[in-house]
């Protein structure tokens, strides 16, 4: 379960980051390709100090929390902080649409999984990849094939930058399935 928090102000910065993800999924292109093209606009910002208000950068002691810094009103991409206590994590689960996600604080481990026949026909997870993305780091991802489960692994307070292809204020979450089956 997450903490969500609307947006309430935004920084010059990520006024300017709204602008240019706009113009990229205002292409019209392939999910894959949007988040490519978001991604390389989302990098440089990682970091930065004036990306965030004081208030976006809070977290909450039971469960990591989600700001929603901004949503596109045709529902076409939302931004969104997620900010993490040190062992907080996702259950595993897959997406709505299509994401980048870059860390803009701390560290976070991913580890990345597939479905496949399980015994008797039920199915079951594989794990395919563990990755960890640091700060400036970012990664993207369009559905199917994108379940995971993120966690914050270093002793420190994590935030990262996630852009969504949906309106997640609407949403409430970018979670589409939470996967409970056995897994190797």
């Amino acid at each position: 379960m997450t903490t969500t928090t609307p947006a309430r102000t935004t920084t010059s910065r990520m006024a300017a980051l709204v602008r240019d993800i706009r113009k990229a999924v205002d292409r019209g292109l392939a999910p894959d390709i949007t988040a490519y093209l978001v991604g390389e606009l989302l990098a440089p910002h990682l970091g930065a100090e004036d990306l965030l208000t004081p208030e976006q950068q809070e977290g909450d002691p039971e469960h990591y929390r989600q700001h929603v810094l901004h949503a596109e009103p045709d529902g076409g991409f939302s931004v969104v902080a997620l900010v993490w206590l040190p062992g907080q994590e996702t259950c595993i689960h897959d997406h709505v649409s299509w994401c980048v996600a870059g860390v803009h604080q701390g560290e976070e481990s991913e580890r990345r999984y597939r479905l496949a026949p399980g015994t008797g026909g039920a199915a079951r997870l594989v794990p395919t990849e563990d990755v960890v993305n640091g700060p400036g780091e970012v990664c993207g991802f369009a559905p199917p094939g994108d379940i995971h489960r993120v966690r914050n692994s270093c002793t420190d307070k994590a935030i990262s930058i996630h852009v969504y292809g949906a309106d997640i204020s609407r949403l409430g979450t970018s979670i589409r399935r939470v996967y409970t089956l056995p897994t190797d």
